[in-house]
């Protein structure tokens, strides 16, 4: 349950989104993202466990975030209807595991979905150098809707603590309803307190904040 009271919630959203469609903030032709930015306190990341985990949220949060499909002629022909990033197993090979070109490509892109009948093939291909970048490719079943599975990528945050205290993710745009900003937020801080090893008790401040606009606390 969350410590954070609704109207100060509520009135953080709405000056966030107030404060973005301002003209000295707005940044015309840019869907500005919403951040939450969290500060811990009481832990040691020397010691204490690290913690890592995702939840999909209500809404999409990040739609401007670029999935590319690694697909088979199925997947490459839904890729090409929808207007989808896509690459083929032929595109692949004349990276010929060269290590600054397969960089490049996943540098280009926010994350990858590949063919389930592609998947075991794609290491072998490209190399080892996918998965050092964190990025190998989530398998998609045959039939399964594209726009579906990248519009799901695009709702999940994920919270993983490191050698610092301070976490950040983004849980909307300034485009989204206040509302459905309100549900992202709820969801997103209530499952990170649910990873804190003495939950609220670990949460130092918590801010909100468009990406070119000032920080409004909420806790």
């Amino acid at each position: 349950m969350s410590k954070i009271a609704p109207a100060v919630l509520i009135d953080g959203i709405q000056t966030v989104l107030t404060t973005a469609a301002d003209r000295k903030w707005r940044k015309e032709s840019f869907n500005q993202s919403i951040e939450l930015h969290i500060n811990l306190k009481a832990y040691d990341t020397q010691k204490d466990k690290r913690f890592s985990g995702s939840i999909p949220l209500p809404f999409v949060a990040r739609p401007r975030m670029q999935i590319c499909v690694i697909g088979d002629a199925y997947h490459f022909d839904q890729c090409e209807k929808h207007d989808i990033p896509k690459k083929n197993v032929e595109e692949l090979k004349k990276l010929n595991k060269n290590k600054k070109l397969v960089k490049k490509m996943c540098a280009g892109f926010d994350a990858f979905l590949a063919s389930e009948s592609l998947i075991k093939t794609i290491p072998k291909i490209v190399g080892p150098y996918m998965n050092r970048a964190g990025k190998f490719p989530t398998p998609v079943a045959q039939g399964e809707d594209l726009r579906k599975r990248i519009d799901d990528m695009r709702s999940v945050v994920k919270f993983q603590l490191k050698k610092v205290l301070c976490l950040g993710v983004v849980v909307g745009h300034v485009e989204m309803e206040a509302d459905q900003v309100r549900s992202n937020t709820l969801k997103s801080i209530n499952f990170l307190v649910s990873l804190l090893k003495k939950n609220w008790q670990n949460v130092k401040s918590i801010y909100l904040k468009s990406t070119f606009g000032p920080a409004q606390r909420l806790y």
